[in-house]
């Protein structure tokens, strides 16, 4: 029992002994090592970035973009609608019982376009709608009032609920001088994200997809999705060129990026319409028109048929006559014409250049009255 008491003793003594022994050995090394470096002392330091220099076309295109951007987004806003619905319950033989109110909640973006408050939006955003809410982009929640709307463009203006106070608002810009392959830049709240921005060109002018009573819908492959409707389009200089009003769903399954907006030139004449009589009067002269071959008829479009008692008929606009143009504006076809009737307003005049005949060139100015049926 001693021998092994003092094996243990032993033992352990030298345990102790190489420890202090290598703890000594590694100080050592730790002294002589070349390029001693203190981990606890020595701090973290990035490399700094020189400023940017030189010519660099992106970047100038990229701080041009955020530039616009910054400017326009104090007009864009969320709009918030809550309302109503009832659903009918039913027995378990599917015979009704009786009637349960449920709340709906909705949400789009808009975009101011008065420092008094008017919001431009889609018409849809706002369907069934008993509260309206705006949230500006510094996140302030003001009410909000349905001013007018027009179903056949599905386009509305709200009126912000603050007296007195001045709102920032975006310009309009002419959509018809914007051109295939410019530069588009749509924002809104897609799926609650809200002052999303995305990039992208306008793709194609006129477009028609059947989706409304009268279409002229810019096409852009800027991102739109849900949420972005009645929101902002707008060109490199930050002007209103198109309120986003739809997407083409099958694409998008395709992973195609198309989107439509109706046009501002459009959107301006009726908010303006809406704002001072509360309503959108349709306007025409009182004749429709028709596309002709022009391989075969020449250039310009056929006057189909005109109304007796209307502006056509007393300026002397007959069936057969060839516009060539309006306001100076050379037309292809009677989408062309029809355009230029309906971003005008009724009272106002256009003057329309036409061939007679073929060969005798006619000028009427005619001037837009109330659609007598309005759509």
């Amino acid at each position: 029992m001693k021998e092994r008491k003092w094996v243990l003793i032993g033992f352990s003594g030298l345990m102790v002994l190489g420890a202090l022994v290598s703890t000594f050995h590694r100080n050592d090394f730790d002294r002589i090592l070349p390029g001693h470096i203190d981990l606890q002392e020595k701090g973290f330091y990035p490399r700094l970035r020189h400023p940017a220099s030189g010519k660099n076309a992106a970047r100038d295109f990229g701080t041009a973009i955020a530039d616009v951007v910054e400017r326009v987004m104090p007009a864009v806003v969320v709009i918030r609608t809550e309302g109503f619905q009832y659903k009918v319950k039913e027995d378990p033989f599917g015979l009704p019982l009786f009637r349960v109110r449920q709340r709906i909640e909705g949400q789009g973006s808009g975009v101011i376009i008065d420092e008094r408050g008017y919001v431009l939006t889609s018409r849809h955003v706002l369907q069934g709608a008993h509260h309206i809410e705006v949230v500006l982009s510094d996140g302030a929640k003001l009410p909000a009032r349905l001013v007018g709307d027009d179903r056949i463009t599905d386009l509305a203006v709200l009126k912000i609920e603050a007296d007195g106070e001045n709102f920032p608002y975006v310009e309009f810009g002419d959509s018809d001088a914007v051109r295939v392959g410019e530069v588009a830049i749509a924002i809104g709240s897609p799926f609650s994200l809200q002052s999303s921005v995305t990039v992208g060109h306008v793709s194609q002018k006129g477009r028609r997809v059947e989706i409304l009573p009268y279409e002229d819908f810019i096409q852009t492959d800027a991102a739109i999705n849900e949420g972005n409707s009645g929101g902002p389009l707008i060109d490199a200089d930050g002007r209103l060129i198109g309120i986003n009003a739809a997407i083409q769903t099958d694409a998008v399954e395709k992973g195609v990026g198309i989107a439509f907006a109706v046009p501002s030139n459009l959107s301006m004449v009726i908010a303006r319409s809406l704002i001072e009589k509360k309503k959108h009067e349709w306007p025409w002269v009182g004749a429709f028109f028709e596309s002709v071959d022009h391989r075969k008829a020449g250039s310009g479009v056929l006057v189909k048929q005109v109304w007796r008692d209307t502006p056509a008929a007393h300026a002397g606009l007959l069936p057969g006559d060839m516009v060539v143009a309006v306001n100076g504006m050379k037309v292809g076809s009677k989408y062309d014409v029809y355009r230029i009737i309906f971003n005008h307003a009724v009272g106002e005049k256009l003057r329309f250049s036409v061939l007679r005949d073929k060969k005798k060139q006619l000028e009427f100015e005619l001037l837009l009255q109330e659609f007598p049926r309005q759509p």
